[in-house]
């Protein structure tokens, strides 16, 4: 097995970085806009910013990698989405997002485009309740669901129209993790989550624990290999399964010889 592990590491197939144990606690939160049907020919929006916060950091913390403008929300259907960007925040329960609109908002009805209004209040951050815990290690994506038949309300008859932004905030889990410790907790290792040609690394904390992140579902041999062969052993355990949405924890790896 040791041969094995030689093996799999000189001859390139560990192909993503090893992540540091300052990201143990960490969980990866994607933001994606999405929208309903309506019967108009374009609803133009503009976003301006995105925010989130969390229990465990009641601070509003903005996407990193932002992506931001105008976007016609009536193309976001049938699977079409825009990725707004993402953001890491410490486990525990992602409480809200803010999203901050701009003024420049359109509707096309009837071969017309008229300017949208939005109410102040929305203009300078529009909250949207999530309430949804989040583990360590694990990619969550947020959607945000736009009803655009329910956000368009026109202003009596005078041609006008309103946007009163109605929309849904679900959370869906798109990996996985593996999380163990390795004893003893001084041996110098990198540990890897092997599934075929492809890994995922990541090194032990002082107290010897780890988490190997963003792991998509399937079966991984765990691999700790160890730089000191003469005081300690590499360890293997294979066959992990992971689940999305779960942390698989595997328990001790004893490299001691």
């Amino acid at each position: 097995m040791k041969k094995l592990v030689g093996l799999l590491i000189v001859t390139g197939m560990i192909l993503t970085g090893c992540s540091s144990d300052d990201e143990v606690g960490m969980a990866t939160i994607q933001v994606s806009l999405v929208d309903a049907p309506a019967e108009y020919q374009a609803v133009n929006i503009e976003i301006l910013e995105v925010r989130i916060n969390s229990s465990a950091d009641t601070s509003w913390v903005a996407l990193e990698s932002a992506s931001t403008g105008i976007f016609d929300v009536l193309k976001l259907t049938n699977g079409e989405e825009v990725f707004l960007g993402e953001v890491e925040l410490p486990e525990g329960e992602l409480s809200q997002v803010r999203l901050l609109l701009g003024d420049n908002n359109t509707l096309t009805i009837d071969g017309e485009t008229v300017d949208l209004k939005v109410p102040s209040g929305s203009q300078s951050g529009l909250k949207l309740n999530v309430n949804a815990n989040i583990s360590a290690g694990v990619t969550y994506k947020l959607v945000l669901d736009f009803d655009a038949s329910k956000s368009i309300v026109k202003a009596g008859n005078s041609g006008k129209y309103n946007l009163k932004p109605v929309i849904r905030a679900a959370m869906e889990a798109q990996t996985g993790a593996i999380s163990g410790s390795i004893s003893p907790a001084e041996a110098e290792a990198i540990i890897y989550a092997i599934s075929g040609t492809d890994s995922v690394s990541s090194y032990p904390d002082g107290s010897g624990s780890f988490i190997i992140r963003a792991l998509d579902a399937g079966t991984y041999d765990v691999t700790a290999v160890i730089s000191d062969t003469a005081m300690y052993q590499n360890g293997i355990i294979e066959g992990v399964n992971v689940e999305i949405g779960a942390v698989q924890d595997i328990g001790t790896l004893d490299l001691s010889k």
